[in-house]
């Protein structure tokens, strides 16, 4: 009789969280990475997508070893938002339970990148998210949605948006329009504009990380935030939702 072919776990259904980085033994802060992706897609996730997310990821355990910061990224069952589905969310939230599982009652700062800032900044909601920063974020356009994403769940927390103002994948006037609205629930919400960049935000990469690093180390561990980053969040709108991010940031900052 032939056996019968015994059913195979698909590896591309598992949310996981990838190599942490930093913290030594203890713990007192995490921050979750979600990599971008595409508005439709059940494949796994890109190798190189992952792989993009490190340099930031070394960057921000470097600049929080002294307080106890880990970072993980977050490896998505499906490389695509999907509609209604929304699965980046549903993973994002998911790894957030596993932070507290893993390390317990901790700060964490979810940080995404085009689709993943979409989703981190509709899992902010969770109890144990003390921040967002979400970089060249993917949002929807006003005509191809019946409601807008919501912005309640920001509030509590502490919101940066970055993107570039060349950027041709992602709208920057759908971020400056989602912060304006952010604002309105949450004072505790600036955007950086970074002039002449793209959706990588490649030209000015030593800034951008530069101002990630200082951002979780003021949201997650208390330290005075760079007075860029201060007055951006002190500044009512406009001003503090398009704060330029000046050539240099960070050349003067010990981190």
């Amino acid at each position: 009789m032939a056996q019968q072919a015994l059913p195979q776990r698909d590896p591309e259904r598992t949310v996981r969280l990838g190599k942490p980085l930093g913290a030594g033994h203890t713990v007192h802060g995490v921050a979750l990475l979600l990599p971008g992706g595409r508005p439709a897609g059940t494949r796994r996730p890109s190798p190189l997508t992952l792989a993009a997310q490190r340099p930031l990821a070394r960057r921000l355990a470097r600049a929080g070893e002294t307080e106890g910061l880990v970072t993980h990224v977050v490896r998505y069952r499906h490389r695509g938002w999907n509609g209604a589905a929304a699965h980046p969310v549903r993973d994002a939230e998911w790894a957030v339970d596993e932070v507290v599982r893993r390390y317990g009652d901790v700060p964490v700062v979810l940080i995404g990148t085009g689709m993943g800032a979409r989703a981190a900044l509709s899992a902010a909601g969770h109890p144990a998210v003390a921040s967002v920063l979400a970089l060249s974020p993917w949002l929807p356009e006003p005509e191809a949605v019946i409601d807008p994403d919501p912005v309640r769940q920001l509030t509590g927390r502490t919101v940066l948006l970055v993107h570039g103002t060349d950027d041709e994948r992602t709208d920057p006037d759908l971020s400056y329009r989602l912060a304006e609205r952010a604002k309105k629930v949450n004072r505790d919400t600036c955007r950086f504009e970074v002039h002449s960049d793209g959706h990588a935000l490649r030209q000015h990469r030593p800034e951008v990380l530069a101002l990630a690093a200082d951002f979780v180390r003021g949201s997650l561990f208390g330290h005075h935030y760079a007075r860029p980053l201060a007055d951006a969040l002190a500044a009512p709108p406009p001003l503090g939702l398009r704060m330029p991010l000046a050539s240099g940031f960070g050349a003067s900052l010990r981190h």
